[in-house]
């Protein structure tokens, strides 16, 4: 039996797996053309990763999944205390990370802007090594802990409270207040890079992707 949880977090990793690839990309490309970026579409996708995965995702998993595994497999506390220091250390990194992009931004056209670039480019660059690292550990390790030994009533509650606040760009319906940065995002990345259809993501269609990245 797949449960609805277990779907959620798999699509939501990929949708995050897809936004961090994409932006990778996205930089080195705009570096290859010895091009500036549109700021403002990465604003918007950091915006993004801060907004669900940091805040709700992962608000789920730690106040909600964890606490379970834990009750349920004593010898799990090891790594789910490392997922949960991810999770708290994730916060301070997309406020870091934030920060650098305003820097390079703002000081793009001086003589501090090569300096700038290059600081956000490595910081992007860890923090996208540092998340598909946490979330190939869920999926090779708690995930499969989960399916093992929780109960029938655990997941009753867990995917009733999984299916509230789900990530419109991993293909559920979204929020109406979220739509026009989702589109803006979806819509700006160059063919090669973009996620799919902001139509398709916002109708809760899936969405349809040009390469298919996997945190695993």
């Amino acid at each position: 039996m797949t449960h609805a949880t277990l779907t959620i977090i798999r699509r939501e990793h990929t949708a995050l797996s897809a936004m961090l690839r994409s932006i990778v990309l996205l930089l080195a490309e705009l570096r290859r053309h010895d091009a500036l970026p549109d700021f403002g579409v990465l604003r918007a996708m950091l915006f993004y990763v801060d907004e669900f995965p940091q805040r709700l995702h992962h608000t789920k998993e730690s106040e909600l999944l964890f606490p379970r595994l834990r009750q349920r497999s004593p010898e799990a506390a090891e790594v789910l205390s490392r997922l949960d220091r991810d999770h708290a250390g994730g916060e301070v990194a997309i406020r870091e990370l934030e920060h650098d992009l305003l820097g390079f931004e703002m000081m793009a056209d001086t003589v501090q802007g090569p300096a700038r670039r290059q600081r956000f480019e490595d910081a992007m660059n860890r923090y996208v090594g540092f998340y598909l690292e946490h979330m190939r550990i869920e999926e090779s390790l708690v995930l499969p802990l989960a399916e093992r030994v929780l109960t029938e009533q655990d997941w009753a509650e867990l995917d009733a409270a999984f299916e509230q606040n789900r990530d419109p760009l991993a293909g559920y319906e979204g929020d109406e207040a979220y739509r026009t940065v989702f589109r803006r995002i979806l819509n700006a990345l160059p063919a090669p890079l973009g996620l799919g259809s902001a139509i398709e993501a916002m109708a809760g269609k899936g969405v349809a992707r040009t390469f298919q990245p996997s945190a695993r």
